[in-house]
C-alpha cells in the first residue's frame, strides 16, 4: 500500500471505528478536503464486524464514483476492480476480490431490491448526502427498513460536508454525530458583477477568466449552469489565450475520456481552465486549481405534476453550493474565488438547495416503492416526505403504463419495467416496442433520452439515432456510454426482434413512452399535444411541417412549450400502437372563433385528431351542451337581458339577501351561480339554437321565471313589486338597483297624503323614498316620511313654492 499524507479525517477515524463497534449508525460531518470519501471506506475494511463482507458507498455522481474508486485503488497500489471497484450505469469494474464498491444512480436501490437482507454487505456509506439526490433519499429509506426488519448488524454511515446532521441523526435513532476538521486553505473572495446589464453569462465569465489568467497563477475552475453556457463561454474565450493554457469542459454528458482529461493534473509548465457544471462541486479534486470563478447559477430540473413535464431551469445557487464552489480554490493551497455577482446578493441566496425529492418526477420512486411492497411512502423513514401531489401524478402515469394495478400494487409488467435501469416510461417503450418489431431501436432511443445526448442541430431524434448505427459517420459516433446502455437494455429486456436500428421507428418508439405528447401540427411549427397543451418549433426546423410528432423533450412551459427532441410518426402507426386509446365519436363543441357550434365526426387520441369529417345531424342534447359551454366561456352578458329581466334578478337577489345566510328559499342569481347552473335553468330554452346570433331568440324572462315555483312567483310579485301605487292613482317604479337597497324615486307632489313610509317584503323593508322636485331633481331622501312632513317639508315648501308657483304646495301635506 502506498504511503499517503495526513488528512484531517484521519484524526477521527479511531472514534468512527469505535462507534461502529458498538452502534449500527453514524453521521459524519466533514468539510471539503477532509478526505472522507477516500479514507473512510479503507479505514473500515479491517474491522471485526466486517467479517469478510463488502462496503457499498453511494456517490451521487458517476464521475465522482469512478474518480474515488481509482484514487483508493491507487493508494492501495492496486488496479480498479481488485479490492476497490465501482458500479455505475452501463459500466462495472468489480471482481470476486472487491471489498469496497463505489456505486451511483439506482445501483444501490437495485442491490437492495434484489437481496433485501444484503447478505454479503457489512456497511453502507452514503457520501455527499447533502446533495439530497432522489436515489440517496430512497436508498437510505430502504436501507433503514432493511436494518430494522432484517439486518440489525448492518452498519450505515451518512457522510456530508453541509447538512443538518441533527435531522439525519434523528432519522437514524439519534445515532452519534462525528465532526472532522477540513483541509481548506484560506480563499479570498472577490465580487465581479456584470459590467453592463445586457451582458450574458458567457461574456461576463470570459472577462473574468481573462483577468484571472493575467493576474493570477495556477489553473482555473469555472462553474457555469449547463453545457450550453459552457460551449458559449468556450467560444467567447476562443483561441486567443496564453500559449501555456488549455481549456477543458466538464459536464455529465461528455465522454469519459474528456471528463478524465478535465480532472487530470496539467503537464509541467502549463495551466488549465476547466469550464464545469455543478458536477465539480464536491468529491472531485482537480489538480492544480487555485482560482475558482463562479457564475452563481445551476441548471436544475423542475417537475410540474400538472403537465407531467420536467423542465430544466437556470436558478441562483444556494449559499451552501456557493461555499462548496469557493472551497475548491483552497483544496491544495491558498486560493482566490471570483463571484460574478455583487456582495449584496449574497444575502439573497437561499441557505440550501431544495431536495430533489421535493421537485422531481416521482414515477421511478413510486415504482421502486411498489416493488418493495410499500403503497404509502409514509411507512418509510424520510428526511422530507415526498409531495402528495407528485406521488398521485406518478401513480396515474404508472397505472396508465400498466405498471400498477387499480389497488396501487405492482403488476408483472411493473416488475419488468423496474428491472430496466431507466425511467418507467422508457422501460415501457422498450418492452412494448419489441412486440412491434423495433425493440433494438427502442433501446437506442431510450439510451439517447436517458443519457441526455448533446448532439446539436435540430430537434429530430432520427439524426441522433443514426449516430448509433455501426459504420455510419464514425467521426460523429456518440459517447460510448450511450451505445453501452443501449446494448445493456437489449440484453436485460431480452429483445428478440431485428438487431438493426431503424431510424424511421424513432417516432413510434417515443410515442410508446410519451403517448400524452403525441403532437399534431396546427400551423408551421405550431403543434397541439394529445394532453391538450401547445408546443412549437422554429419554422426552419426540419420537423416544423410534419403532420404528427412524438415528442420526447419539451421545456415545460405550461402555455406553449418549446419542443427540443421529437420524431415524426404516421397516422396509421398511431392507430396500430394505441388501438385502446382511439376514440371514434361525434365531437360537438363550441368554437370560440366563430361563436357557433361545430359538429364533427372524428377519430382521436386525446386531443390529437387522426381523422375528421362534418357531422350533419348532431344530437340536440350535444348541441345544447355545446351552446351552454359557449355561454359559460363568454359570460352572461351574451344573453338578451333587458330592463325587465335585469329587474327580476335584482328583486330576487333583494329577497334572498333579507333572509338569514344559508336559510333562504330564494335562488342564488349571482353571475357565478347562474353560470354554474346553466344546464338547470337555461338549457330547456336553447332548443334549436347553435350560434351566438341566435341568442336574441331566447325567452330569457320565461327561463328566469321557471326557476321559481308558482307560489314563489306570486310572492315575488307581492313582496318585491315592480311598482307602487300612489295617491294620485298612478304607479311609480321601484328601483332595486340602488347600492343602499330598493328605493322609490318619486315627485314630492305625488306623495301628499301618504303618512307612513311605504314598505315591501311583507313589511320587513322600508323603502328609501327619493323625493324629487317638479323638474325631477333630488330634494330629500328619507326612510321616515312622517318625520319629513313634520320637520323638513316646511323649508322645502318655502324654497320650491317660489320656484314652481303653479304646482300644488299644501300647508298640510298629510291631507294632500
Amino acid at each position: 500500500m502506498t504511503t499517503h499524507a495526513h488528512l484531517p479525517i484521519d484524526d477521527i477515524l479511531p472514534d468512527l471505528r469505535a462507534h461502529l463497534g458498538t452502534s449500527a449508525n453514524v453521521v459524519l460531518h466533514a468539510p471539503p478536503g477532509a478526505g472522507k470519501t477516500t479514507r473512510v471506506p479503507v479505514a473500515l475494511l479491517g474491522e471485526p464486524w466486517m467479517a469478510g463482507k463488502r462496503i457499498i458507498m453511494l456517490e451521487p455522481r458517476r464521475l465522482a464514483a469512478r474518480s474515488a474508486a481509482r484514487f483508493m485503488a491507487r493508494q492501495m497500489g492496486e488496479r480498479v476492480g481488485a479490492t476497490v471497484g465501482y458500479r455505475v450505469r452501463a459500466e462495472t469494474k468489480v471482481s470476486r476480490a472487491t471489498r469496497i464498491e463505489v456505486v451511483t444512480e439506482g445501483v444501490l436501490t437495485r442491490m437492495i431490491q434484489a437481496q433485501p437482507d444484503l447478505p454479503d454487505v457489512a456497511c453502507l456509506i452514503f457520501d455527499e448526502f447533502h446533495e439530497r439526490s432522489l436515489h440517496a433519499d430512497l436508498g437510505l429509506a430502504l436501507a433503514l427498513e432493511c436494518q430494522d426488519a432484517l439486518r440489525e448488524d448492518l452498519r450505515i454511515v451518512v457522510m456530508s460536508a453541509t447538512l443538518d446532521c441533527a435531522g439525519v441523526s434523528g432519522l437514524m435513532e439519534n445515532c452519534p454525530v462525528l465532526s472532522s476538521a477540513g483541509r481548506a486553505y484560506p480563499v479570498e473572495t472577490i465580487h465581479l458583477p456584470p459590467q453592463h446589464p445586457d451582458m450574458d453569462i458567457a461574456q461576463t465569465t470570459a472577462l473574468a477568466v481573462r483577468r484571472a489568467l493575467r493576474e493570477e497563477s495556477g489553473s482555473i475552475l469555472v462553474f457555469l449552469p449547463g453545457a450550453a453556457d459552457i460551449n458559449r463561454t468556450a467560444a467567447q474565450l476562443g483561441g486567443n489565450l496564453p500559449p501555456e493554457t488549455s481549456v477543458h469542459q466538464l459536464f455529465g454528458a461528455l465522454p469519459q475520456q474528456e471528463q478524465d482529461a478535465a480532472i487530470a493534473p496539467p503537464p509541467e509548465g502549463r495551466r488549465k481552465v476547466v469550464l464545469a457544471t455543478s458536477i465539480a462541486e464536491t468529491s472531485l479534486t482537480i489538480e492544480g486549481i487555485r482560482v475558482v470563478i463562479d457564475a452563481g447559477y445551476a441548471r436544475v430540473p423542475r417537475f410540474d405534476p400538472g403537465s407531467g413535464m420536467t423542465r430544466l431551469t437556470t436558478e441562483r445557487v444556494s449559499t451552501a453550493s456557493a461555499d462548496q464552489r469557493r472551497g475548491r480554490a483552497g483544496r491544495l493551497g491558498p486560493g482566490l474565488c471570483y463571484r460574478l455577482w455583487s456582495a449584496g446578493e449574497d444575502r439573497l441566496l437561499k441557505p440550501f438547495p431544495a431536495p430533489e425529492i421535493q421537485e422531481a418526477d416521482l414515477a421511478p420512486l413510486v415504482l421502486e416503492l411498489a416493488q418493495w411492497g410499500v403503497r404509502d411512502a409514509a411507512d418509510l423513514k424520510w428526511l422530507d416526505l415526498p409531495p402528495q401531489r407528485n406521488m398521485e401524478q406518478a401513480r396515474e402515469v404508472l397505472q396508465s403504463l400498466g405498471a400498477l394495478g387499480a389497488d396501487g400494487g405492482i403488476t408483472a409488467h411493473g416488475r419488468a419495467l423496474a428491472a430496466l435501469p431507466i425511467h418507467p416510461r422508457l422501460a415501457h417503450m422498450v418492452l412494448m416496442a419489441d412486440a412491434h418489431g423495433f425493440g433494438r431501436t427502442a433501446c437506442a432511443v431510450a439510451a439517447l433520452i436517458a443519457e441526455r445526448d448533446i448532439l446539436r442541430g435540430g430537434a429530430d431524434m432520427r439524426a441522433r439515432l443514426s449516430r448509433l448505427i455501426p459504420g455510419r459517420n464514425p467521426a460523429q459516433a456518440p459517447p460510448r456510454r450511450i451505445s453501452e446502455l443501449a446494448a445493456r437494455l437489449a440484453r436485460t429486456a431480452k429483445i428478440s426482434g431485428p438487431a438493426r436500428i431503424d431510424v424511421e421507428a424513432a417516432g413510434p418508439c417515443i410515442a410508446l413512452a410519451y403517448p400524452d405528447r403525441v403532437a399534431q401540427r396546427t400551423g408551421d411549427g405550431q403543434f397541439r399535444l394529445s394532453c391538450g397543451r401547445a408546443g412549437w418549433l422554429p419554422q426552419d426546423d426540419a420537423l416544423a411541417r410534419e403532420d404528427f410528432l412524438a415528442v420526447a423533450d419539451l421545456d415545460g412551459n405550461a402555455a406553449r412549450a418549446r419542443i427540443w427532441r421529437a420524431a415524426p410518426v404516421l397516422r396509421q402507426e398511431l392507430e396500430d400502437l394505441f388501438p385502446e386509446a382511439l376514440t371514434d365519436a361525434a365531437f360537438v363543441e363550441w368554437d370560440a372563433r366563430t361563436e357557433a357550434v361545430v359538429a364533427r365526426s372524428q377519430r382521436r387520441i386525446g386531443r390529437v385528431i387522426l381523422s375528421d369529417a362534418p357531422l350533419h345531424a348532431p344530437a340536440p342534447d350535444a348541441v345544447c351542451a355545446a351552446v351552454v359551454h359557449g355561454i359559460r366561456q363568454m359570460g352572461l352578458h351574451v344573453l338578451p337581458w333587458d330592463a325587465g329581466t335585469e329587474s327580476w334578478r335584482t328583486r330576487v337577489a333583494f329577497l334572498r339577501a333579507l333572509d338569514a345566510p344559508g336559510e333562504s328559499t330564494w335562488p342564488d342569481v349571482s353571475d357565478e351561480a347562474l353560470l354554474e347552473t346553466l344546464e338547470d335553468w337555461l338549457a330547456p330554452f336553447l332548443t334549436g339554437l347553435s350560434r351566438r346570433s341566435h341568442f336574441k331568440r331566447i325567452d330569457l324572462a320565461a327561463a328566469l321565471n321557471a326557476m321559481l315555483p308558482w307560489d314563489q312567483q306570486q310572492r315575488l310579485a307581492k313582496e318585491a313589486p315592480t311598482h307602487l301605487r300612489v295617491p294620485d292613482g298612478g304607479r311609480v317604479r321601484i328601483d332595486y338597483s340602488q347600492e343602499g337597497g330598493p328605493a322609490l324615486p318619486v315627485k314630492l307632489q305625488r306623495m301628499f297624503g301618504v303618512v307612513e313610509t311605504p314598505r315591501i317584503a311583507a313589511g320587513r323593508y322600508a323603502l328609501a323614498v327619493h323625493l324629487l322636485s317638479p323638474a325631477g331633481r333630488p330634494l330629500q331622501i328619507t326612510r321616515d316620511l312622517k318625520s319629513f312632513w313634520e320637520n323638513g317639508y316646511r323649508s322645502v315648501k318655502a324654497e320650491m313654492k317660489g320656484r314652481y308657483p303653479k304646482h300644488h304646495w299644501p300647508d298640510d301635506p298629510f291631507s294632500g
